[in-house]
């Protein structure tokens, strides 16, 4: 799976972008909460800093493990960023976990939301196990898969402004959304990493700059 200069930079700036927005969430403050969970984030305010704080770590770090570049030049930094990235999604999992319950939509929202969780704890230790196997390609596959879930963090908020720029109704877009902002990613990211019999295997993402030039 290969990834141009501009789609990697279009990942990494919505990646960031979603980072600052929602790092306000870590101040706590009750104005910045959706009014519909205000009161319930209010009570549950432990389970949500461990899921934000994690869900920035991961978001903000997973872009530059696509960095072919930095795995050449730097591979001891590149297994420190991946190694920060997986307690991310770890902490963030747990998180969204603990959330999951009480999450605004009623049961199929939190059903959603505890699948998105699941997945996302799982992606990342299939991972983890596939490189201390020494498996580097399915562990390619596997964190390709792992951050296609950490990235529903901005899927999710992007479809939420559409689905607010459209006026339909909240509590019915929440609960479709819980779904879509991480399925289609993960549906994808599986196609585009699958293992093709007979093929040369692609699965390493490389973000190519130009012709004769470096790999990001």
């Amino acid at each position: 799976m290969r990834i141009t200069r501009a789609g990697w930079a279009v990942m990494a700036v919505l990646s960031t972008l979603i980072v600052l927005v929602s790092a306000r969430y870590l101040s706590f403050d009750p104005d910045t909460y959706f009014s519909e969970q205000r009161a319930t984030y209010l009570a549950h305010q432990l389970p949500l800093g461990i899921h934000i704080f994690g869900a920035l770590v991961a978001l903000a770090l997973g872009p530059w493990q696509f960095s072919a570049r930095l795995r050449r030049r730097s591979p001891r930094r590149h297994r420190r960023i991946g190694v920060t990235y997986l307690l991310g999604c770890l902490v963030g999992g747990i998180g969204a976990l603990l959330l999951a319950p009480v999450a605004y939509g009623g049961a199929v929202a939190r059903l959603g939301f505890a699948c998105l969780g699941a997945a996302w704890l799982a992606t990342g230790g299939t991972g983890l196990r596939m490189i201390l196997h020494r498996r580097v390609e399915d562990h390619r596959r596997w964190m390709v898969r792992s951050f296609a879930l950490t990235f529903a963090a901005v899927t999710l908020r992007l479809m939420l402004v559409a689905a607010k720029v459209a006026q339909l109704d909240f509590r019915a877009s929440y609960m479709v959304i819980a779904w879509l902002c991480w399925v289609p990613n993960l549906l994808l990211a599986w196609w585009f990493t699958r293992a093709r019999p007979g093929r040369p295997d692609r699965s390493l993402v490389r973000v190519k700059v130009a012709p004769g030039g470096d790999d990001l």
